[in-house]
């Protein structure tokens, strides 16, 4: 893979991973509104899914920038 690519998708990993982190948030914030420990759950899974997708793209980003 070229460096440019390596950007490019570093930048769409760290993207997608802060909305999955947001989207958790929300969910599990509406989780504990309701009352529903299970939506909770699902939305901590989302935020940690998250927040390993944007270290990756930052990752990428970092081995796109040194090369």
């Amino acid at each position: 893979m070229d460096d440019r690519n390596l950007a490019d998708q570093g930048a769409e990993d760290r993207m997608k991973g802060t909305a999955k982190n947001v989207e958790g948030r929300v969910r599990s914030a509406m989780g504990e509104l309701t009352g529903d420990e299970s939506q909770q759950l699902k939305g901590k899974a989302q935020q940690a899914k998250g927040k390993l997708q944007d270290k990756l793209g930052k990752a990428e980003l970092d081995v796109a920038d040194n090369d």
